[in-house]
């Protein structure tokens, strides 16, 4: 039988609840103990003045999937919130220019480890266990303003450690170094965030963090596509995870890219967002926000490999079922997915749409009612006159 978001949300509820009963200790003392994945979050609210610390459950041991989104596919709505709820995060205010400070430096210090570092955190008071299940807003864990912390011995990966020590290396290009060395996107970005990159160096909220690392490595992997000869033919990828439907359609002509979401309201209306670009980029902060960037490097990561240039349209629909938001990750890994999975080849982009559209409940003609992407393909450019 289907599941409704508010079903959804209770199972939620109930798994947290049980994760109470199982941790009650946890929120009965002010001393955290366990092994952080590692994780480390900067928020936004006060800037610039933030708060700033690790997130670290109650356990020891090999805790690093609880914040590893490129090994979250696969996984049920329901594993992914448990895994962030728990993270208990310890928070302090910092001003973001204040980098040098002891405690930022053992924050880089363990967001440079390889693997899961052990650490200690005594907060003023105990964790605060409230969590609001509303459908609208990303979960996190317990929360607790921190008096003290200790972090365990870790092993620092070489690459984020050469980057880190360079003080002559720019931001953008420690950046892209990294993820040409296969370091995992999420890695980089814990690493931007907490100020370890760059030349004047400074603190950035997490949730920026994301969207400027996706933002950064795209447009790095964009400028070597468009020297790359044109597809030859159009292409339809499809993939579904946590209530999200993704559709890829790429056809053959220079470099275009276009991200569209729908979503449907408690009404059963539905809302639309979209974005476009060409070879000159983007013009304005996307209605889509960080889910273009995500999704464009998905995109872009396939055509480098391919080294191929196309057009493409990204469709997202968003279902009820994806009934607690999870972040802007869950964008790139599926469309990631969508892109490992076998193409359907077919001979023209309205046969592709076509295609595409039997697998989502909104209309293409309410898709195309919102593309930019369309309307400059049926404009002619300088190179059909030759």
């Amino acid at each position: 039988m289907k599941r409704t978001a508010s079903d959804i949300r209770k199972a939620i509820e109930a798994n947290w609840n049980e994760y109470l009963s199982r941790y009650a200790n946890l929120f009965s003392s002010n001393h955290v103990s366990g092994s952080t994945p590692p994780s480390v979050f900067v928020g936004a609210y006060g800037y610039p003045k933030v708060l700033v610390g690790p997130m670290l459950p109650p356990l020891h041991g090999d805790t690093s999937i609880l914040d590893s989104p490129e090994n979250w596919t696969g996984k049920s709505l329901e594993d992914i919130v448990n895994y962030r709820l728990s993270l208990v995060r310890g928070t302090k205010s910092v001003k973001i220019n204040d980098v040098g400070q002891k405690y930022i430096e053992n924050l880089q210090d363990m967001s440079m480890s390889s693997k899961s570092t052990d650490a200690e955190m005594e907060l003023v008071k105990n964790a605060s266990p409230v969590v609001s299940i509303d459908g609208e807003s990303p979960l996190f864990g317990p929360i607790g303003e921190i008096k003290s912390a200790k972090f365990g011995n870790s092993s620092s990966d070489k690459n984020i450690q050469r980057a880190f020590y360079d003080k002559d290396l720019l931001a953008q290009d420690a950046v892209i170094d990294l993820y040409n060395r296969g370091i995992e996107i999420s890695k980089i970005q814990k690493c931007f965030s907490i100020g370890m990159f760059g030349k004047d160096r400074k603190l950035v909220p997490t949730r920026w963090s994301i969207t400027a690392t996706d933002d950064m490595v795209s447009k790095s992997l964009v400028k070597q596509i468009v020297d790359y000869d044109v597809l030859d033919t159009t292409l339809v990828f499809s993939y579904n995870h946590l209530g999200n439907f993704f559709c890829v359609i790429m056809f053959p002509s220079r470099w275009m890219f276009e991200m569209q979401e729908a979503w449907y309201d408690e009404k059963g209306n539905v809302g639309f967002g979209s974005d476009f670009e060409d070879m000159r980029g983007l013009s304005h902060y996307p209605e889509t926000a960080g889910a273009h960037f995500a999704s464009r490097l998905a995109v872009s990561e396939y055509l480098v490999e391919r080294q191929a240039q196309a057009a493409v349209m990204v469709l997202r629909e968003i279902r009820p079922e994806y009934a607690v938001p999870v972040g802007v990750w869950q964008v790139r890994e599926g469309i990631r997915m969508a892109l490992k999975q076998k193409p359907f080849s077919v001979s023209n982009f309205q046969e592709g749409l076509d295609l595409a559209c039997k697998g989502l409940s909104i209309d293409k003609k309410e898709w195309l009612a919102h593309s930019r992407l369309y309307v400059a393909k049926k404009q002619k450019t300088i190179s059909d006159f030759f």
